[in-house]
C-alpha cells in the first residue's frame, strides 16, 4: 500500500481530516478520499492545503526529503 503524504502530514501537525475539510470548505468525505488515495486533490487545491498546513507543496507530493533538482 502506498503511503499517503497528506495523511502523514495531518498526523504530524496533529490535525484531522475534518479540520482540513472545514479550512478548505469541502466535505469531510472528500478529504477522506484524498487520505485513502481514492481520489487526489487538484494542484490548486494541493497548493491551498500546503498553505493551510504551512509546508511546501512538494512535501505533500514527495515527502520531507525532496531535492530541489528532482522536482
Amino acid at each position: 500500500m502506498e503511503l499517503n503524504r497528506l495523511k502523514v502530514v495531518l498526523a504530524e501537525k496533529k490535525r484531522t481530516g475534518l479540520w482540513l475539510s472545514h479550512q478548505l470548505g469541502v466535505s469531510s468525505v472528500t478529504v477522506s478520499k484524498w487520505c485513502s488515495n481514492i481520489t487526489q486533490p487538484t494542484l490548486p487545491v494541493l497548493d491551498r492545503i500546503a498553505d493551510i498546513l504551512e509546508i511546501d507543496t512538494r512535501e505533500l507530493i514527495k515527502g520531507k526529503n525532496f531535492s530541489k533538482g528532482s522536482f
